[in-house]
Protein backbone atom coordinates (compact mmCIF):
# COMPACT_ATOMS: atom_id res chain seq x y z
CA UNK A 1 0.00 0.00 0.00
CA UNK A 2 1.46 3.39 -0.97
CA UNK A 3 1.74 6.34 1.43
CA UNK A 4 -0.92 8.21 -0.54
CA UNK A 5 -3.44 5.36 -0.43
CA UNK A 6 -2.63 4.64 3.21
CA UNK A 7 -3.69 8.18 4.16
CA UNK A 8 -6.56 8.57 1.70
CA UNK A 9 -9.37 10.47 3.36
CA UNK A 10 -7.12 11.83 6.13
CA UNK A 11 -5.50 15.05 4.85
CA UNK A 12 -3.69 15.72 8.15
CA UNK A 13 -1.99 12.33 8.09
CA UNK A 14 -1.20 12.79 4.39
CA UNK A 15 0.32 16.22 5.11
CA UNK A 16 2.41 14.74 7.92
CA UNK A 17 3.75 12.06 5.61
CA UNK A 18 4.40 14.51 2.80
CA UNK A 19 6.17 17.07 4.98
CA UNK A 20 8.93 14.71 6.09
CA UNK A 21 7.99 15.37 9.72
CA UNK A 22 7.02 11.73 10.20
CA UNK A 23 10.59 10.77 9.30
CA UNK A 24 11.97 13.32 11.78
CA UNK A 25 9.75 12.01 14.55
CA UNK A 26 10.74 8.44 13.73
CA UNK A 27 14.41 9.42 13.89
CA UNK A 28 13.79 11.07 17.25
CA UNK A 29 12.29 7.79 18.47
CA UNK A 30 15.42 5.99 17.34
CA UNK A 31 17.89 8.52 18.75
CA UNK A 32 16.26 9.06 22.13
CA UNK A 33 15.49 6.17 24.47
CA UNK A 34 12.38 6.64 26.61
CA UNK A 35 10.91 10.15 26.96
CA UNK A 36 7.49 8.94 25.80
CA UNK A 37 5.57 12.02 27.10
CA UNK A 38 8.06 14.37 25.41
CA UNK A 39 7.75 12.62 22.06
CA UNK A 40 3.95 12.60 22.38
CA UNK A 41 3.94 16.37 22.93
CA UNK A 42 6.13 16.92 19.87
CA UNK A 43 3.67 14.92 17.78
CA UNK A 44 0.79 16.98 19.19
CA UNK A 45 2.53 20.25 18.27
CA UNK A 46 3.29 18.97 14.76
CA UNK A 47 -0.36 17.91 14.36
CA UNK A 48 -1.59 21.34 15.55
CA UNK A 49 0.56 23.15 13.01
CA UNK A 50 -0.50 20.84 10.19
CA UNK A 51 -4.18 21.34 11.06
CA UNK A 52 -3.62 25.12 11.09
CA UNK A 53 -2.16 24.87 7.59
CA UNK A 54 -5.13 22.83 6.43
CA UNK A 55 -7.55 25.34 7.98
CA UNK A 56 -5.75 28.22 6.23
CA UNK A 57 -5.97 26.40 2.89
CA UNK A 58 -9.74 26.12 3.37
CA UNK A 59 -10.21 29.76 4.32
CA UNK A 60 -10.70 29.19 8.04
CA UNK A 61 -9.27 31.45 10.73
CA UNK A 62 -5.96 30.32 12.21
CA UNK A 63 -3.96 33.09 13.85
CA UNK A 64 -0.24 32.89 14.61
CA UNK A 65 0.33 30.03 17.06
CA UNK A 66 2.37 30.67 20.18
CA UNK A 67 5.29 28.25 20.04
CA UNK A 68 7.50 29.49 22.87
CA UNK A 69 8.28 26.62 25.24
CA UNK A 70 9.62 25.58 28.61
CA UNK A 71 11.69 22.40 28.93
CA UNK A 72 12.08 21.24 32.51
CA UNK A 73 14.05 18.31 33.85
CA UNK A 74 17.34 17.18 35.28
CA UNK A 75 20.62 17.33 33.34
CA UNK A 76 21.21 14.72 30.65
CA UNK A 77 17.54 14.08 29.83
CA UNK A 78 17.76 15.21 26.18
CA UNK A 79 16.46 18.78 26.36
CA UNK A 80 19.03 20.24 23.96
CA UNK A 81 18.66 17.35 21.51
CA UNK A 82 14.88 17.76 21.45
CA UNK A 83 15.29 21.52 20.96
CA UNK A 84 17.42 20.82 17.88
CA UNK A 85 14.76 18.48 16.49
CA UNK A 86 12.02 21.00 17.27
CA UNK A 87 13.89 23.66 15.29
CA UNK A 88 14.10 21.25 12.36
CA UNK A 89 10.41 20.34 12.58
CA UNK A 90 9.29 23.99 12.67
CA UNK A 91 11.52 24.79 9.71
CA UNK A 92 10.11 21.90 7.67
CA UNK A 93 6.59 23.07 8.45
CA UNK A 94 7.42 26.59 7.28
CA UNK A 95 7.14 28.30 10.67
CA UNK A 96 10.86 29.14 10.87
CA UNK A 97 12.94 30.56 8.02
CA UNK A 98 16.23 28.88 8.99
CA UNK A 99 15.54 26.25 11.63
CA UNK A 100 18.87 26.70 13.42
CA UNK A 101 19.42 26.56 17.19
CA UNK A 102 21.25 29.19 19.24
CA UNK A 103 21.99 27.90 22.76
CA UNK A 104 22.86 30.45 25.44
CA UNK A 105 23.05 30.98 29.20
CA UNK A 106 22.70 34.08 31.37
CA UNK A 107 26.28 35.18 30.64
CA UNK A 108 25.47 35.51 26.94
CA UNK A 109 22.55 37.85 27.62
CA UNK A 110 23.24 39.84 30.79
CA UNK A 111 25.94 42.49 31.06
CA UNK A 112 27.99 43.51 34.06
CA UNK A 113 27.47 47.25 33.91
CA UNK A 114 24.88 49.82 32.85
CA UNK A 115 24.28 49.85 29.11
CA UNK A 116 25.90 46.44 28.54
CA UNK A 117 22.88 44.12 28.72
CA UNK A 118 20.71 45.54 25.93
CA UNK A 119 23.30 45.23 23.13
CA UNK A 120 24.33 41.74 24.32
CA UNK A 121 20.74 40.52 24.38
CA UNK A 122 19.86 42.09 21.04
CA UNK A 123 22.93 40.60 19.39
CA UNK A 124 21.92 37.10 20.56
CA UNK A 125 18.37 37.66 19.37
CA UNK A 126 19.65 38.81 15.99
CA UNK A 127 21.63 35.57 15.61
CA UNK A 128 18.61 33.50 16.65
CA UNK A 129 16.06 35.11 14.31
CA UNK A 130 14.53 32.58 11.97
CA UNK A 131 15.29 29.78 14.39
CA UNK A 132 15.15 28.70 18.02
CA UNK A 133 16.77 30.47 20.97
CA UNK A 134 17.49 27.91 23.72
CA UNK A 135 18.18 29.51 27.13
CA UNK A 136 19.62 26.94 29.52
CA UNK A 137 19.25 27.43 33.27
CA UNK A 138 16.95 30.33 32.43
CA UNK A 139 16.10 31.03 36.08
CA UNK A 140 19.54 32.62 36.52
CA UNK A 141 18.27 35.52 34.41
CA UNK A 142 16.23 36.68 37.40
CA UNK A 143 18.03 37.50 40.64
CA UNK A 144 15.63 39.50 42.82
CA UNK A 145 18.04 39.44 45.77
CA UNK A 146 20.44 41.71 43.86
CA UNK A 147 19.02 45.18 43.24
CA UNK A 148 21.85 46.01 40.84
CA UNK A 149 21.36 42.91 38.71
CA UNK A 150 20.66 43.56 35.02
CA UNK A 151 18.84 40.30 34.29
CA UNK A 152 15.44 41.98 34.40
CA UNK A 153 16.49 44.21 31.51
CA UNK A 154 17.28 41.12 29.42
CA UNK A 155 13.90 39.61 30.32
CA UNK A 156 12.06 42.77 29.26
CA UNK A 157 13.80 42.73 25.87
CA UNK A 158 13.00 39.04 25.48
CA UNK A 159 9.34 39.70 26.29
CA UNK A 160 9.08 42.38 23.62
CA UNK A 161 10.72 40.26 20.93
CA UNK A 162 8.79 37.10 21.87
CA UNK A 163 5.55 39.02 21.31
CA UNK A 164 6.48 41.09 18.26
CA UNK A 165 8.51 38.45 16.41
CA UNK A 166 6.76 35.24 17.37
CA UNK A 167 6.34 34.35 13.70
CA UNK A 168 10.14 34.41 13.24
CA UNK A 169 11.56 33.20 16.55
CA UNK A 170 10.81 30.47 19.07
CA UNK A 171 12.30 30.81 22.55
CA UNK A 172 12.79 27.72 24.72
CA UNK A 173 13.53 28.23 28.42
CA UNK A 174 15.17 25.24 30.11
CA UNK A 175 16.23 24.15 33.59
CA UNK A 176 15.32 22.28 36.75
CA UNK A 177 11.55 22.09 37.22
CA UNK A 178 11.29 23.61 40.70
CA UNK A 179 13.48 26.56 39.84
CA UNK A 180 11.70 27.10 36.55
CA UNK A 181 8.32 27.17 38.34
CA UNK A 182 9.65 29.89 40.64
CA UNK A 183 11.09 31.77 37.69
CA UNK A 184 7.76 31.84 35.83
CA UNK A 185 5.80 32.72 38.98
CA UNK A 186 8.10 35.71 39.45
CA UNK A 187 7.64 36.78 35.83
CA UNK A 188 3.93 36.47 34.98
CA UNK A 189 4.37 38.36 31.69
CA UNK A 190 6.92 35.79 30.61
CA UNK A 191 4.82 32.86 31.76
CA UNK A 192 1.81 34.07 29.74
CA UNK A 193 3.89 33.99 26.55
CA UNK A 194 5.06 30.38 27.02
CA UNK A 195 2.37 28.09 25.65
CA UNK A 196 4.07 24.71 25.93
CA UNK A 197 5.51 23.38 29.18
CA UNK A 198 7.24 20.04 28.62
CA UNK A 199 8.72 18.02 31.47
CA UNK A 200 11.59 15.62 30.73
CA UNK A 201 11.50 12.62 33.10
CA UNK A 202 14.61 10.96 34.48
CA UNK A 203 15.69 7.79 32.73
CA UNK A 204 15.12 4.40 34.33
CA UNK A 205 18.09 2.00 34.78
CA UNK A 206 17.04 -0.21 31.86
CA UNK A 207 16.78 2.87 29.61
CA UNK A 208 20.22 4.05 30.69
CA UNK A 209 21.61 0.59 29.90
CA UNK A 210 20.14 0.92 26.39
CA UNK A 211 21.65 4.38 26.05
CA UNK A 212 25.07 3.05 27.07
CA UNK A 213 24.93 0.24 24.51
CA UNK A 214 23.94 2.68 21.79
CA UNK A 215 26.77 5.04 22.73
CA UNK A 216 29.27 2.18 22.64
CA UNK A 217 28.01 1.07 19.26
CA UNK A 218 28.53 4.53 17.74
CA UNK A 219 32.14 4.45 19.03
CA UNK A 220 32.81 0.87 17.82
CA UNK A 221 33.06 -0.49 21.35
CA UNK A 222 31.07 -3.20 23.11
CA UNK A 223 30.68 -4.79 26.53
CA UNK A 224 31.49 -8.45 26.99
CA UNK A 225 28.76 -10.44 28.75
CA UNK A 226 30.17 -9.89 32.24
CA UNK A 227 30.79 -6.18 31.68
CA UNK A 228 27.19 -5.68 30.65
CA UNK A 229 26.02 -7.19 33.95
CA UNK A 230 28.53 -5.11 35.90
CA UNK A 231 27.43 -1.91 34.18
CA UNK A 232 23.82 -2.57 35.19
CA UNK A 233 25.00 -2.74 38.80
CA UNK A 234 27.13 0.37 38.26
CA UNK A 235 24.03 2.30 37.18
CA UNK A 236 22.06 1.31 40.28
CA UNK A 237 24.91 2.45 42.53
CA UNK A 238 25.69 5.63 40.59
CA UNK A 239 22.06 6.75 40.51
CA UNK A 240 22.01 6.64 44.32
CA UNK A 241 24.92 9.12 44.51
CA UNK A 242 24.74 12.92 44.26
CA UNK A 243 25.06 14.85 41.00
CA UNK A 244 23.77 12.07 38.76
CA UNK A 245 23.09 13.52 35.30
CA UNK A 246 21.28 10.74 33.41
CA UNK A 247 22.71 10.20 29.90
CA UNK A 248 25.52 12.68 30.59
CA UNK A 249 26.72 10.57 33.52
CA UNK A 250 26.49 7.45 31.36
CA UNK A 251 28.74 9.04 28.75
CA UNK A 252 31.22 10.10 31.43
CA UNK A 253 31.28 6.55 32.84
CA UNK A 254 31.96 5.10 29.40
CA UNK A 255 34.75 7.61 28.78
CA UNK A 256 36.46 6.52 32.01
CA UNK A 257 35.95 2.85 31.13
CA UNK A 258 37.66 3.52 27.79
CA UNK A 259 40.61 5.05 29.63
CA UNK A 260 40.96 1.95 31.81
CA UNK A 261 40.54 -0.27 28.75
CA UNK A 262 43.39 1.59 27.01
CA UNK A 263 45.63 1.34 30.07
CA UNK A 264 44.93 -2.39 30.33
CA UNK A 265 45.90 -2.93 26.71
CA UNK A 266 49.05 -0.85 27.14
CA UNK A 267 50.12 -2.94 30.13
CA UNK A 268 49.56 -6.22 28.29
CA UNK A 269 51.98 -8.23 26.18
CA UNK A 270 51.64 -9.78 22.76
CA UNK A 271 49.52 -8.79 19.79
CA UNK A 272 46.18 -7.00 20.08
CA UNK A 273 43.37 -8.09 17.75
CA UNK A 274 40.30 -6.09 16.75
CA UNK A 275 38.14 -7.78 19.36
CA UNK A 276 40.48 -6.64 22.13
CA UNK A 277 40.46 -3.07 20.78
CA UNK A 278 36.67 -3.02 20.84
CA UNK A 279 35.76 -4.87 24.03
CA UNK A 280 35.18 -3.24 27.42
CA UNK A 281 35.61 -5.88 30.12
CA UNK A 282 34.25 -6.11 33.64
CA UNK A 283 37.55 -5.03 35.21
CA UNK A 284 37.41 -1.77 33.23
CA UNK A 285 34.22 -0.96 35.12
CA UNK A 286 34.94 -2.51 38.52
CA UNK A 287 37.88 -0.12 38.96
CA UNK A 288 35.35 2.70 39.38
CA UNK A 289 35.10 4.19 42.86
CA UNK A 290 31.38 3.44 42.72
CA UNK A 291 32.34 -0.13 43.60
CA UNK A 292 34.75 0.85 46.37
CA UNK A 293 33.33 0.71 49.90
CA UNK A 294 36.23 2.51 51.54
CA UNK A 295 36.47 5.44 49.12
CA UNK A 296 33.49 7.78 48.86
CA UNK A 297 32.54 8.35 45.26
CA UNK A 298 32.22 11.88 43.89
CA UNK A 299 30.80 13.25 40.70
CA UNK A 300 34.32 13.61 39.25
CA UNK A 301 35.71 10.20 40.12
CA UNK A 302 33.09 7.63 39.23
Amino acid sequence: MTTTSAHAGNPVAAALAGSGIADLLARLDQELIGLAPVKARLRDIAALLLVDKLRAERGLSTGAPSLHMSFTGNPGTGKTTVALRMADILHRLGYLRKGHLVAVTRDDLVGQYIGHTAPKTREVLKKAMGGVLFIDEAYYLYRPENERDYGQEAIEILLQVMENNRDDLVVIFAGYKGRMDTFFNSNPGLSSRVAHHIDFPDYQPAELQQIALRMLDTMDYRFDAQAQTVFAEYLVRRMALPHFANARSVRNALDRARLRHASRLLAGTGSIDDAALMTIMADDLLASRVFGDALPATANSV
